[in-house]
């Protein structure tokens, strides 16, 4: 059976109809159909279920679908294991990664690896959400982050500071908070992708202290909150390389500095090792080997 019709099969799914897939694969809509007309037709069943308004498959085709797409990331697995072995890692790589740590921190290794790695069709969502890696079809994300209890790797890639920032006219006009109880007194700007909802860590003398906030506003992407903080909105707990350059230039100040705020890691999460392309294993090699810090 032709590789490139279960690939269709699987692209058709993937992207909900005939067109979108032929576009995908870069093939006619026509020879998109005939793949499935004869893939059905060996079959002997109905596999896919058209309508004029979407594709569908029928129960069997989606059981089909499972294993087909189990059998053909193996069949590329070992595909990219043999070009790996000869030097020439190639093949797509989908990677989630958070917005403003992408732009700030990550872009110019991101350049370095294409260079590298030329053969590697990379693809970077930038995504400051929780994406689900596997029903996306991430092959990996970067978390920043305490991670949760989970069935996928993870590798840290290093760790950054936090600081809790307001500007001088925000903390003249409503106080400066000196102990974590004083937060509860104020507007504070909270990033939901912390672990610990409505809590910001603090430690002084090794305790770690989970000060309970009453948030004025929350949001998952840091460079909104950070341009809440710089406006004089609130108080904001943010990563060391978003609010670095306020800092220096006295835009933001650090607020309550006799509670060190502990660093929190940077983590690549991706699926089993098993199922690794030689295009994932050599980004996972290139990132572990970088110094971020």
């Amino acid at each position: 059976m032709d590789i490139a019709v279960l690939r269709t099969f699987l692209c058709i799914l993937d992207e909900g109809s005939f067109a979108g897939a032929a576009r995908r694969m870069g093939i006619s809509k026509s020879l998109c159909s005939k793949h499935i007309a004869d893939l059905e037709a060996d079959l002997g069943t109905r596999l896919l279920v058209r309508t004029t308004r979407a594709v569908t498959p029928t129960t069997l085709g989606l059981a089909y679908a499972e294993k087909i797409r189990e059998v053909l990331r193996l069949l590329d697995s070992a595909n990219e294991s043999l070009r790996c072995a000869i030097g020439h890692p190639s093949g797509p790589l989908k990677i989630g990664s958070p917005i403003f740590y992408t732009l700030k921190i990550l872009q110019p290794h991101i350049l370095r690896f294409m260079e590298q790695f030329p053969d590697i069709q990379l693809e970077i969502v930038l995504d400051d959400g929780n994406a689900d890696l596997i029903g996306d079809g991430f092959d990996a994300v970067i978390r920043i982050g305490q991670l949760g209890d989970s069935t996928l790797l993870a590798r840290k890639l290093h760790e950054v500071g936090v600081h809790m920032v307001a500007t001088p006219d925000y903390l003249a006009e409503n106080g400066v908070p000196l102990r974590p109880a004083d937060l509860t007194a104020h507007k504070c700007l909270h990033y939901t992708n912390l672990r610990g909802s409505g809590t910001w860590p603090l430690r002084r003398d090794g305790e770690v202290i989970y000060q309970k906030i009453q948030p004025a506003f929350s949001t998952n992407n840091s460079d909104m909150l950070r341009s809440l903080a710089v406006n004089g909105k609130g108080i904001a707990l943010l990563p060391d390389f978003v609010v670095e350059d306020d800092i220096a230039s006295g835009l933001l100040v650090p607020v309550m500095g006799d509670f060190a705020l502990p660093d929190i890691p940077v983590s690549l999460v991706y699926p089993s090792r098993k199922l690794m392309t030689a295009a994932m294993r050599n980004f996972v090699d290139f990132l572990t080997g970088l110094k971020l810090d």
